[in-house]
């Protein structure tokens, strides 16, 4: 007896996982370009999930402070449960700083390993810009005097020299990032 396979008009009967790590300064856009991408591929039957950093900060990586040696460990949590989700079928967001290139190198090895697709996008908006922004308040914590240890700031922010996709988030609007992104992941047939 033949089984038939039987799937939803929104959902894809087979597809190719990976993770997109979206890197940069806090507030750069990176939350935000990653949600418009998952909701336009979840239209079209994509599975897809966005494993935000600051919600990994609030629950699996809680007890981690922001020093060198806890925030490269806070990317391998990441890491790894982005590459088991991707090697698993699901397209991956990670919006998520990552600011040293050590830690974001250890993760795509990870993928290597695994043959799982990952790809790198610097979203590429300037410090002066994403103070304006100011999302969380932090930069204006870190004038005041009430923070230290903002990436980018008084922590140093390692940018990627040989992105997937660098993304001018400053000079261009969420849809226009979003497309930018679609169209690279289209272009390795990951969508």
């Amino acid at each position: 007896m033949e089984t038939e396979l039987r799937t939803s008009p929104t959902t894809r009967a087979c597809e190719c996982g990976a993770t997109v790590w979206l890197t940069g300064l806090p507030s750069s856009g990176k939350t935000t370009i990653a949600h418009a991408v998952a909701e336009r591929l979840r239209a079209d039957g994509r599975r897809v999930e966005v494993l935000d950093g600051d919600e990994f900060r609030l629950t699996l990586s809680s007890g981690l402070g922001f020093g060198r040696a806890d925030r490269y460990t806070n990317v391998q949590r990441i890491g790894l449960v982005a590459e088991v989700l991707a090697r698993n079928g699901v397209l991956v967001l990670v919006p998520a700083i990552a600011p040293y290139a050590d830690s974001r190198q250890a993760v795509r090895e990870r993928h290597d390993t695994s043959r799982t697709p990952y790809l790198e996008v610097h979203v590429a908006t300037p410090s002066s810009t994403c103070a304006e922004r100011d999302v969380k308040g932090l930069y204006a914590r870190q004038a005041a005097g009430e923070l230290t240890g903002l990436t980018g700031v008084d922590d140093p922010y390692e940018a990627p020299t040989d992105p997937d996709l660098r993304i001018p988030a400053h000079r261009q609007t969420v849809a226009e990032s979003a497309s930018d992104l679609l169209n690279l992941l289209a272009e390795r047939r990951l969508t």
